[in-house]
């Protein structure tokens, strides 16, 4: 039996790099994936997500721009869990950080989750929510997005064929396997949604390269 697969953009489109799931979205109606795969836009829609992967879903893939400290419009694979404890990740039906989702949707139902995989790629723009919108995607996140579509040409057939696969984008050398891990938090212990928290312009000094689950986009 083929497995049930979600791929959903996630993202503001008014907020810069945060559009890059929605733009993804848009770029696979050019190049659709299998019809069994179910694509839709989200967009910041974080409760409508929420029920969606209550639909038994053996898998769904999120993409997403977060910061994890790489260059901008590097695509990395991340793979997300629930937490173990939803009052250290409060469900918010508007936040569409990857652990709220999953927070929320423990908290509305009480079947089984999907496996969570996070096609997520690193942002050069990304303002606040408050600040002055910015409608449109930084040169790097641009062409991340046809890199994108063909990482998903890339993953989707390895999952419709077995939803436990640990597959990668496509460059042994330069990616690996999921991590096993949500997307770090910008503060220890609290999940927090990145739309309203602007990503440092570097790393710290002295912080250690995140694992080898990257695959940084061509100039």
């Amino acid at each position: 039996m083929t497995a049930r697969l979600l791929v959903a953009g996630v993202g503001n489109i008014f907020l810069g790099d945060d559009a890059f799931g929605p733009e993804v979205l848009k770029a696979l109606a050019a190049r659709p994936l299998p019809p069994e795969v179910r694509t839709e836009d989200f967009g910041i829609r974080g409760l409508d997500l929420a029920y969606t992967l209550l639909d038994g879903y053996d898998t769904a893939v999120l993409v997403d721009a977060a910061p994890r400290g790489h260059r901008p419009g590097t695509l990395s694979l991340i793979e997300a869990e629930p937490p173990d404890d939803t009052h250290a990740v409060p469900p918010e039906a508007h936040g569409m950080d990857p652990a709220r989702v999953l927070a929320l949707a423990a908290h509305l139902g009480d079947g089984p989750l999907p496996r969570v995989l996070v096609l997520a790629c690193e942002p050069h723009t990304l303002p606040r929510g408050d600040e002055d919108i910015a409608p449109e995607l930084s040169a790097p996140v641009r062409r991340a997005v046809g890199h994108a579509v063909e990482a998903l040409h890339t993953l989707v057939p390895v999952l419709l064929a077995d939803p436990a696969a640990t597959p990668s984008l496509g460059r042994p050398d330069e990616s690996g396997p999921p991590g096993t891990a949500a997307l770090p938090p910008p503060v220890a212990g609290r999940a927090q949604d990145r739309r309203d928290t602007p990503p440092a312009a570097h790393p710290p000094a002295g912080r250690a390269r995140p694992p080898r689950s990257s695959v940084p986009n061509p100039p």
